[in-house]
């Protein structure tokens, strides 16, 4: 069964989209990235036109990094200082490519843009997390163990201005998170990811943050860049569906939390082979689209008919009538659908260690 959107305004199925949100949700939790990458790929493949995709897949990762972010604000692996300095970078990079994303949708090519950027995206990451995965299975079966520094030294690093870090034990130049924050925001306001692939490794590589602090803080920078993504979006566009982004933050949700148990079972690394191919097929799926297919889909589009219910006919009201009012309804529905996941995980975890107690003689 297939509902009209009255924002996005295309027929989708909805059951098919928290599907595959809870799926993409899953592989999230499952190998510690953002599932924005794949997500926004296959709301456009649903026929959901890019410049809509893109702010919606943004509010969703606003709704996951704020779950996953308050576990790790309750677990106290997260470092305010550096995610702070990260942001200010992201916030002004978020500026710069929403004007960009502006610019090419004043000239009608923000659709084939976007669906570049993730051809290209995709077949880069996609093909460096092959090689990664065939050499870790190669040297796995060789039993070959290699020694890595755990910190190099670049241009960067530099850089003047230097701040002490406390909570991360580290003394850097407060413009290598702000520069790396820059590039992360532009990306994230122009894909609607939350930009975790290059966070990530940065902190790792370059900033050189402790490991057990990287997760935390990434999804705490990843708050504020989707946020402004989300804001600017939704005031600027309209662009964002309330329903439609309900039924991705519950499937992303619950599908992160279900990826984070089995990924304390299951030695992930095994599946990044797997998870690579994923995203080449994507990539060349997303190809396949902008080229060949794009006239079909809109002509799929244009023959439906409009049959709005009470609820759509009250957010696209409220969308066209109240856009502020709007924009912070949905970044109100994404902390508390994140906030909520949070408590209720942490209770459950609490119950179980409760019942799993042995009693004591």
């Amino acid at each position: 069964m297939e509902y009209f959107l009255p924002i996005a305004e295309v027929f989708v199925s909805l059951p098919l989209i928290f599907t595959l949100s809870l799926v993409v949700g899953i592989l999230s939790g499952l190998f510690g990235v953002g599932g924005g990458f794949l997500m926004t790929p296959f709301l456009i493949f649903l026929g959901i036109p890019p410049a809509y995709a893109v702010p919606n897949e943004a509010n969703n990762i606003l709704g996951t990094s704020i779950s996953g972010s308050t576990t790790h604000y309750l677990k106290g692996t997260l470092d305010y200082k550096m995610g702070l300095m990260i942001v200010a970078g992201g916030s002004v990079g978020t500026v710069l490519g929403i004007l960009t994303f502006t610019y090419f949708q004043d000239i009608g090519k923000i659709n084939i843009v976007i669906s570049l950027s993730y051809m290209y995206i995709l077949a880069i990451i996609g093909t460096m997390m092959l090689v990664q995965g065939v050499s870790e299975i190669d040297r796995a079966r060789k039993k070959i163990i290699l020694k890595q520094k755990l910190h190099s030294h670049y241009w960067i690093h530099g850089l003047p201005f230097r701040m002490r870090f406390k909570k991360s034990r580290l003394y850097e130049s407060i413009f290598t998170p702000i520069i790396i924050g820059l590039l992360v925001g532009f990306i994230a306001a122009i894909m609607g990811i939350g930009g975790a692939f290059i966070l990530v490794p940065a902190m790792i590589y370059i900033i050189g943050m402790p490991t057990k602090l990287i997760p935390g803080t990434s999804l705490f920078v990843t708050i504020f860049i989707s946020a402004i993504v989300t804001i600017l979006h939704a005031f600027n566009y309209g662009s964002i569906d309330l329903i439609l982004v309900t039924v991705l933050i519950l499937g992303s949700i619950l599908g992160v939390q279900i990826g984070q148990k089995i990924g304390e079972k299951v030695d992930s690394s095994q599946f990044k082979t797997i998870l690579a191919i994923l995203l080449l097929l994507v990539g060349i799926a997303i190809a396949y689209d902008s080229f060949f297919a794009e006239e079909t889909v809109a002509m799929t589009i244009n023959n439906g008919t409009k049959t709005l219910g009470p609820i759509s006919q009250f957010v696209k009201k409220l969308s066209d009538e109240v856009p502020v009012l709007y924009g912070l309804a949905s970044i109100t529905l994404a902390l508390v659908l994140g906030v909520g996941a949070a408590i209720v995980r942490r209770f459950l975890s609490n119950l179980r260690k409760k019942l799993t107690e042995k009693p004591k003689a």
